[in-house]
């Protein structure tokens, strides 16, 4: 799930296209049914937290990889200087 919390009810969730439903030119574990738009020269700041058991979000090409840990909230930070698909 994603919220954008500067803005008031903007929150929506984005789940991996199945193997079987991509497309000739996508990418496998990469495709996604709603991709997330950021701004560029904006520190971007990302919170994560797990109900079950540990989970990893990271966005290599931007150099940062968080830890969702069940019962913590974590946080990260990072600066998108060019454009791109990530």
């Amino acid at each position: 799930s994603y919220e954008y919390s500067d803005f008031i009810n903007v929150e929506f969730d984005t789940y991996m296209t199945p193997e079987n439903e991509l497309e000739k030119n996508e990418f496998r574990l990469l495709e996604v049914d709603n991709r997330t738009i950021l701004p560029m020269n904006t520190e971007v700041r990302v919170l994560t937290s797990a109900s079950d058991v540990l989970h990893s979000w990271a966005i290599p090409a931007l150099g940062i990889k968080i830890d969702a840990t069940p019962g913590r909230l974590n946080q990260g930070t990072f600066l998108i200087n060019r454009p791109g698909l990530f």
